[in-house]
């Protein structure tokens, strides 16, 4: 079977030397153990990370070992009570096309409840990331105006769409102005800009939030984020999900010094990881799942197909080739 090594921690943008197909003997499934074959494997910005040494919120991964993430895989031997053969599971796993496993942190999921895959985006962490942000730090309000950047890709586009139904004006942020007319044509986005092509993004933004800026649901960091934070009305909330436009970056980027905005408006920003909210998964998938089946989510996905692919679907997301979230089918 194989599976895909971190060969060297990436300098700047990732690139395919960093990882390392390996051939590797089948494992034997012990006592208490079932064994998995790979169906879809979840590529996410935040890998990029895990693949840098430091102090994080997650362990590194290790030079020379299987890299991991979010995956979807069917149980095709099984020494483990709870498991059979045919049943599907979900949760963080290696990159390997078989793997034993006792279960722990593992969740079955149902092919006929919704797609295989959608339990890696919507009804997965994708979703839980975008709705939990959303409403346990932005806490908005009908009738206020919700910025999000990186709005066509995983994340972003959920939050837009829950924004929406939750009464609110919505803008969103892309790079293509393709990306841009999907948000508004299929999302239901109010408004959106192309940050590729908006000479002044501080401008952009005041036009297209003639009252403000209430919420930033924030996915890129950089320059585009420095825009909306020159729009913030008073008490305004800013969601720190993720920061693509700079985890490539090989120094540490300097940008406007904006705490003064921060007090001026008496804004609140605030990081976080979807972990920190796990205690509230149980009440938000039921509703996300509900969404889904009543129509009023949009679920968009990028599919790359082959195990060996991986890593370049995993690249494909800093050049922005995904539109909605990334997954590779095996």
């Amino acid at each position: 079977m194989k599976t895909i090594h971190l060969n060297t921690r990436p300098i700047g943008t990732p690139q395919l030397s960093d990882f390392n197909l390996v051939n590797e003997d089948m494992p034997q499934v012990g006592d208490n153990e079932m064994l998995l074959k790979t169906t879809y494997i979840s590529v996410d910005p935040y890998l990029r990370g895990r693949m840098m040494e430091g102090k994080s919120y997650i362990a590194p991964f290790e030079l020379n070992k299987a890299l991991s993430s979010g995956m979807i895989s069917e149980v095709v031997e099984s020494n483990l009570d709870g498991f059979k053969k045919g049943d599907f599971v979900s949760g963080m796993l290696e990159w390997k096309e078989y793997q034993t496993h006792n279960g722990e942190g593992l969740m079955k999921v149902d092919p006929a409840q919704a797609s295989l895959s959608t339990y890696l985006g919507i009804l997965g962490m994708t979703g839980l990331t975008a709705y939990l942000g959303l409403t346990e730090i932005g806490k908005p309000k009908a009738g206020e105006t919700v910025v999000v950047s990186g709005a066509a890709g995983a994340v972003g586009s959920v939050v837009g769409q829950i924004a929406k139904l939750l009464g609110c004006r919505v803008v969103g942020i892309a790079g293509s102005d393709e990306k841009v007319e999907v948000l508004k044509s299929e999302y239901g986005f109010d408004a959106g800009i192309n940050y590729k092509t908006t000479g002044d993004i501080n401008k952009a933004i005041a036009e297209a939030c003639p009252n403000g800026v209430d919420v930033y649901f924030d996915n890129v960091g950089g320059e585009i984020s420095d825009g909306v934070m020159f729009n913030l009305n008073r008490f305004a909330r800013i969601i720190v999900c993720g920061a693509i436009s700079m985890y490539n970056s090989t120094s540490l980027p300097m940008g406007p010094r904006l705490d003064s905005i921060l007090i001026k408006n008496s804004a609140l920003k605030q990081g976080f990881i979807v972990a920190n909210y796990m205690a509230k998964f149980g009440e938000a998938i039921p509703k996300l799942a509900q969404w889904l089946q009543e129509g009023k989510l949009k679920s968009t996905e990028t599919i790359v197909e082959g195990f060996e692919n991986t890593p370049q679907a995993f690249i494909n997301l800093f050049e922005g080739k995904n539109k909605g979230k990334m997954i590779v089918k095996i």
